[in-house]
């Protein structure tokens, strides 16, 4: 596969809407806002000390001027006024800093709920034959989990840049101060710095794609566990499960470790450079220069900015750690959210007469034909079935009339007017699907009718009844009683009746079978199709079955 080399910005672009993308912006003031609080805070407590320490300096420089402009009549009022005000000030920046914390936590998890309702809807949207692709444990873990990682790499990027610019800040004053000197430091700081990250972007970049594959193995074990525990039961192979489970769980656990452990690392590194450069400048000075005096308020400015400077670039670096280590859920999400989708529109299409499908081919993979130059019709009210061995493409030919999968050349009309996404939406909302493999979710049997639609007790009732399945639901609880995962708590012949009340809750004009009853022993299938056939007399239905007494009522069977 082709590796993708678009980068982190014009993705995080790509995948940000407009209104986001406005609101990063605010988020980047505020930011500015918080680190030029955050230096002024710093800074404001040398020049106090001084003053409080030695009032003459206010004879002088800065705090003559300051002095004269506020007016003050003494000295002690003047140093007793800057304190009031350092005090007010820090009183502001610590609720300053908690209300932008609060903001800046609301817009990253903010972006998880918008991500994941961005990435839930493209999944709906996209074409069956697209969406069959993926593993459903693969979906789960980027609507839940990539998308959440994601908002941290957003946050990652604020503190990022917080902390570059308070650095920076502080940079330019050491500079003013004493040229040369910054410069040394900045040499050796940044040769450090430029090495930190080279370790840090290769480790990191493996760690994140480490946790990516750990987590979707031990989500689909979690599935196919649960989703087979009968069987896993049966073979006695639970040990194994446990241990393919703790190897994969144990895997991601040691990304996280690695993750947060290397975001830790140059902390100890950049400070420990950091601190033993100053105290070779320091000793430099004190070599150079007889006098103490001079040099003391350098070294104090040094010692002040650096103690604020060296845990800045280490929380910029472990933040770029975090990013890197965060950049693949971006890159997941980057790519699905680019991937085709489908757009409906809202135009009715009428079905009066028939079904006419001309000259249909289909293909899953643009090279192989499941279905080649295939022409038929249907009429409204004609009960037709479909027969053949396994692969002969029954169901994927089931799927192009219902408008489930799209023509790769040919055409379908309905009632003569040409099946197109300007109307397929109506199209569907006509048909009633029964499939082979009932799928129940854990909930009521009036959720499981309703199935997402708008619940209607009275519709659901009638459903049931006509499926004839209510009377049984009546002993227990109705439409609150509760199926259980798949419908472990109903037979086979139950829980294909549900599916029959589910296919009749919209009252659709079509009915497809497809393969509904194979599973059921011959008593069983043979009653529930007579009540299909018995339900469907004012229908159009469309069966797909191997056995020929499943279709024995059909007006007409084609065979594939």
């Amino acid at each position: 596969m082709k590796k993708d080399k678009t980068g982190l910005i014009k993705k995080l672009r790509v995948v940000l809407d407009r209104r986001t993308k406005v609101l990063l912006l605010v988020m980047l003031f505020c930011t500015i806002v918080f680190s030029c609080l955050e230096t002024m805070g710093i800074s404001a407590i040398m020049p106090f000390i001084s003053m409080a320490s030695n009032p003459d300096i206010i004879d002088s420089g800065y705090y003559k001027k300051a002095y004269d402009i506020l007016g003050f009549g003494s000295k002690e009022s003047f140093i007793f006024s800057f304190g009031v005000f350092l005090v007010i000030f820090y009183l502001f920046r610590g609720a300053y800093s908690l209300v932008y914390t609060y903001f800046l936590n609301k817009f990253a998890f903010d972006n998880f709920s918008k991500f994941a309702n961005k990435l839930f809807q493209n999944y709906l949207y996209m074409p069956y034959k697209n969406i069959v692709k993926y593993n459903s444990s693969t979906i789960i873990k980027t609507v839940s989990n990539e998308t959440l990682n994601l908002s941290f790499l957003i946050q990652n990027i604020l503190l990022l840049f917080s902390e570059a610019f308070t650095v920076i800040i502080f940079y330019l004053l050491l500079l003013y101060v004493r040229l040369k000197m910054t410069l040394g430091l900045t040499l050796v700081m940044g040769v450090s710095v430029f090495l930190v990250i080279k370790v840090i972007n290769k480790l990191g970049n493996a760690q994140g794609e480490k946790r990516s594959r750990s987590q979707e193995s031990f989500l689909k074990l979690i599935t196919a566990s649960f989703g087979n525990f009968k069987i896993l039961k049966l073979k006695g192979n639970e040990k194994e499960a446990i241990d393919n489970f703790s190897r994969e769980s144990d895997n991601f656990a040691k990304s996280y470790t690695a993750s947060y452990t290397i975001s830790f690392a140059p902390r100890s590194i950049i400070e420990s450079i950091g601190f033993s450069a100053l105290l070779a400048a320091i000793l430099y000075l004190l070599l150079r220069y007889d006098n103490p005096d001079l040099i003391i308020p350098v070294i104090s400015m040094y010692a002040l900015a650096l103690y604020r400077m060296l845990p800045g670039i280490s929380r910029m670096l472990g933040n770029y750690n975090q990013i890197i280590f965060f950049k693949k859920s971006l890159d997941i999400i980057y790519k699905d959210l680019n991937s085709y989708t489908e757009e409906y529109g809202d135009e009715n299409i009428g079905f009066n007469d028939s079904i006419a499908l001309q000259n249909i081919s289909f293909s899953y993979n643009d090279k192989i034909k499941v279905i080649d130059n295939v022409s038929l019709e249907i009429k409204k009210g004609e009960k037709v079935a479909f027969t053949g061995e396994s692969g002969r493409g029954k169901s994927t030919l089931v799927d192009l009339i219902m408008g489930i999968h799209r023509p790769s050349s040919g055409e379908i009309f309905i009632d003569g007017v040409p099946l197109t996404s300007q109307n397929i939406r109506s199209w569907r909302a006509k048909i009633g699907y029964i499939p082979q493999d009932i799928y129940l979710f854990d909930g009521t049997v009036g959720e499981n009718v309703a199935f997402g639609t708008e619940f209607d007790e009275k519709r659901a009732i009638e459903a049931l009844k006509t499926a004839n399945i209510w009377d049984f639901l009546s002993e227990k609880e109705g439409l609150d009683t509760v199926v259980g995962e798949r419908g472990t708590q109903l037979s086979g012949g139950q829980k294909q009746r549900i599916a029959i009340a589910r296919a009749l809750y919209g009252n659709p004009e079509i009915l497809v079978l497809d393969e509904a009853t194979s599973a059921l022993d011959n008593e069983t299938e043979s009653k529930i199709m007579d009540e299909i056939y018995n339900i469907s007399k004012e229908k159009t239905l469309i069966v797909i079955a191997h056995r020929l007494s499943t279709v024995e009522k059909c007006d007409r069977r084609i065979g594939l």
